[in-house]
């Protein structure tokens, strides 16, 4: 498939996702994309992951799970684009598909649930935050219920929303699919817990990789948004971006949780608490930490204003290889 329609294919799927969703009945009939993957993981990591096997053995048979997954994801990704993609309505048809891999519509409803829940109260917000962190948030005040919902959008926003557009603008259906899976892989055993320190070693090496890309884009869009979104600075943006994106543990969610974090005038990350262990990490902004649920407001309208910016790209970008 060529630039220009890949280009075009995932500004349709970007579109659609943004106009519609994943539809409920839908997900209840034959469940997500990223479901299919996690089961494919998990059995993996079940028929894989021994515990009688060393380090180096664990490691080997992690690289050869993803190998597997990647290998049945672009096959099935592959024959689908090959299947659909001809004329316009095979390519509709292929852009109602590619649909199913970002997550614009979805982010934007979790986390605007976490700002409702907190009008209701403190206990009603920390267990709609639970649903899109994985930190301790039963230790969470309510400054920190807000915070980690905007660390999650703002995260969120480069490997749920921009990195599967930009994938599937590069290769088509199957980037898009391929990175879906190898983000999923990432998020079930690409953690340092002692069964998946050794196997889920690849998994999260990938991850950072292919991450690369969009978090650099998302804290770009997220500058950009904030030119044209009340009560957010452009500037102080770009120089938490400069400052302290580096400084994040992750390699990749520093550079749009900065943005977001100097755009607002807040300051994200830092210290947290996952189960019973507190993980220090850098702080991205220099601003307050006494954020809100009016603070998760601003943030989703950065949010949107970024995604907007997102699609204008896309649409430029078609325009001018529509033009060569």
């Amino acid at each position: 498939m060529p630039p220009d329609t890949t280009v075009v294919l995932a500004l349709a799927a970007a579109l659609i996702e943004a106009a519609f969703g994943y539809p409920p009945a839908l997900y209840r009939a034959i469940g997500h994309p990223v479901t299919w993957m996690g089961a494919l993981v998990g059995w993996l990591d079940r028929a894989l992951n021994r515990e009688t096997m060393d380090f180096s053995a664990r490691r080997a048979a992690g690289v050869l799970a993803l190998a597997l997954l990647l290998g049945v994801t672009g096959l099935v990704a592959f024959a689908i684009q090959w299947a659909l993609a001809v004329g316009a309505a095979g390519l509709i048809a292929l852009a109602v598909v590619a649909a199913s891999l970002p997550a614009q519509r979805s982010l934007d409803e979790h986390v605007r649930a976490v700002a409702d829940a907190l009008g209701q109260g403190l206990q009603e917000g920390r267990r709609a935050v639970s649903m899109i962190v994985g930190r301790n948030t039963a230790v969470l005040d309510e400054a920190g219920v807000s915070r980690a919902a905007i660390e999650s959008l703002a995260e969120n926003f480069a490997d749920g929303v921009v990195a599967p557009v930009f994938w599937t603008a590069v290769l088509g259906l199957p980037g898009g699919a391929l990175y879906k899976a190898a983000n999923t892989a990432d998020s079930m055993i690409g953690h340092r817990s002692p069964r998946h320190l050794a196997f889920g070693w690849a998994a999260a090496r990938i991850d950072d990789l292919i991450n690369l890309p969009a978090s650099r884009l998302a804290a770009v869009w997220i500058v950009l948004a904030a030119t044209v979104t009340p009560d957010a600075s452009p500037r102080d943006a770009l120089r938490a971006v400069f400052r302290d994106a580096r400084r994040h543990r992750s390699p990749n969610a520093g550079w749009p949780e900065a943005a977001m974090a100097g755009a607002l005038g807040l300051s994200l990350a830092g210290p947290r608490i996952y189960g019973d262990a507190r993980v220090e990490d850098a702080f991205m902004g220099d601003g307050r930490r006494d954020a809100n649920a009016a603070d998760i407001a601003r943030a989703l309208r950065l949010y949107r204003a970024a995604c907007v910016f997102q699609l204008g790209a896309l649409a430029a970008v078609a325009l001018a290889l529509a033009a060569l």
